[in-house]
């Protein structure tokens, strides 16, 4: 079954899908799909729907690649994920034309983007870890600041020890969730491994 998915950015009624609907149903396309909600949100209910209905021996039909992904990695794992279940992948125009993934022809066109894809994994890695060693460098520790302070473990210890103590208030007035605070203070407010740990470093 030949199966076509169509997007527009907006749902204000200033964009429609007339143009992608005509070029699908010409294509063949004997079941539709449609969102109306920007292609970097991840919430995309008809797409969801349509990925999960397509079965294998399937097509699915894009007017343009962008209508499917938010970027080129997310293209990359849909139709890796498609393609292991046995669905191809036509888009009829724009820059990813080329990709027919029933085709040989087509299949090495996306191998091409999958390439690519892997290139800029590894640009953003080296990136990262280079930003990192530079900031070593210079004193800075990289990685996300700790929620549980020193401060905070001391309170956790004398709040905790009180039988009248609510755990979800005194994490709300922490900023921690409740799976932070019992891994470093117990419910009778003694020290866990990973409070001794914190508290040793100040």
């Amino acid at each position: 079954m030949l199966v076509g998915y169509m997007r527009v950015s907006k749902a204000d009624g200033s964009q429609t899908t007339d143009l992608q609907c005509d070029a699908l149903i010409y294509a063949g396309a004997e079941r539709l799909y449609e969102d109306k909600a920007s292609g970097k949100k991840d919430n995309r209910p008809e797409l969801a729907s349509c990925l999960k209905a397509l079965r294998d021996g399937d097509t699915l039909i894009v007017w343009k690649l962008d209508r499917l992904g938010r970027d080129l990695r997310h293209l990359v794992n849909i139709v890796h994920d498609l393609t292991e279940r046995g669905v191809g992948l036509k888009v009829l125009t724009g820059q990813g034309a080329a990709i027919d993934t029933t085709a040989a022809s087509g299949k090495l066109v996306f191998g091409i983007f999958a390439a690519l894809a892997e290139f800029e994994r590894e640009l953003i890695s080296e990136r990262t870890v280079a930003g990192l060693a530079s900031a070593r460098a210079r004193g800075r520790k990289g990685g996300r600041p700790f929620k549980m302070t020193p401060a905070k473990i001391r309170l956790a210890m004398a709040s905790m020890g009180q039988p009248d103590t609510e755990v979800g208030a005194l994490c709300k007035e922490l900023g921690i969730t409740r799976q932070t605070l019992y891994r470093h203070v117990s419910p009778t407010g003694e020290l866990r491994p990973d409070g001794l740990r914190l508290l040793s470093k100040t």
